[in-house]
């Protein structure tokens, strides 16, 4: 007889279920899987040790970039609160012109109208014209001789300012327009340079203009100083220096000029004529003599 070969069959593979030993037999159901808790969260893994140096770097980077904007910004803070003197490298040097007061215009008598008032059609001065010259500027010596007597100048000290054959001229000149009164100061600084201002009264605007109208138009001074060989038009004076409502014109000695040089200027502000002298050894600076003058005009403006 041949033997049959067995085949295994599914059943033979299948484990047998398990029973509870209930009656019947019925199969035990497998218990149910416990619930799992979610994982705690934790940190991710230390980096490797080339990832650390970089981090490292990273972190000293940014230390050193915080550290330089906050030095950065108080720098910046510090020069805006400075004065541009104070700044190393932003100094400037000063331009030569001079420390003067507190300038403080004289109060009017009572009810009087200013030079340039509309009502005021003399153009008169009516505030005491000895403090309407231009006070000296710091650490100069003032001239007391041209104070005068009373703050009122001679005439013939006015004069002496120019050469002996054009006082006569000049002289009657200011006689034939009704000259009231000379108030004066004068001054000399520590460079040397000697200032004197000379404001002369009128009884009208009128008069000045139609008198001295010639000084303002002629290229040279109609009468020379003295010590000034040749004096021609100061084309070095700005424009922008010049005072609302007054003349101006200003002259200096040309090259070559001897052991001082002089400047000079003339300014008509209503029924005053003001004359600026200023000499020095050498050479007068001109933004001094520009300086005072446009004060002088500023206080008769």
């Amino acid at each position: 007889m041949t033997e049959q070969q067995s085949t295994p069959t599914d059943a033979q593979d299948t484990p047998a279920p398990v029973t509870d030993g209930a009656p019947g037999g019925a199969p035990k159901e497998p218990p149910a899987a416990p619930e799992l808790s979610p994982l705690p969260e934790t940190a991710p893994p230390p980096p490797a040790p080339r990832d650390r140096r970089v981090l490292r770097a990273v972190l000293r980077w940014t230390a050193a970039v915080v550290v330089f904007a906050a030095v950065g910004a108080g720098t910046a803070y510090g020069i805006t609160r400075m004065e541009r003197t104070d700044v190393p490298g932003l100094a400037t040097e000063s331009d030569g012109r001079w420390e003067y007061p507190r300038l403080v215009l004289p109060p009017l008598p009572s009810g009087s109208p200013g030079p340039f008032d509309k009502t005021n059609r003399a153009g008169a001065h009516y505030a005491d014209l000895r403090a309407l010259v231009l006070p000296a500027p710091k650490g100069a010596v003032e001239d007391k001789a041209l104070r005068g007597t009373d703050g009122w100048l001679p005439t013939k000290t006015f004069l002496a300012e120019y050469q002996d054959g054009d006082r006569d001229d000049f002289g009657q000149q200011l006689v034939d327009a009704g000259l009231r009164h000379i108030a004066a100061r004068g001054w000399t600084t520590p460079d040397g340079t000697r200032t004197r201002i000379y404001l002369l009264q009128f009884d009208t605007a009128a008069v000045v203009d139609r008198n001295f109208n010639d000084v303002f138009t002629f290229d040279s001074p109609p009468y020379a100083v003295r010590d000034a060989d040749t004096m021609v038009l100061d084309e070095e004076f700005p424009d922008a220096a010049k005072v609302a409502q007054t003349s101006r014109v200003a002259f200096t000695e040309a090259k070559p000029y001897g052991a001082a040089q002089v400047r000079q200027a003339y300014v008509g502000a209503g029924d005053v004529l003001a004359v600026v002298v200023q000499s020095r050894k050498g050479t007068a600076a001109a933004v001094p003599f520009q300086q005072t003058v446009t004060l002088q005009s500023e206080l008769l403006g």
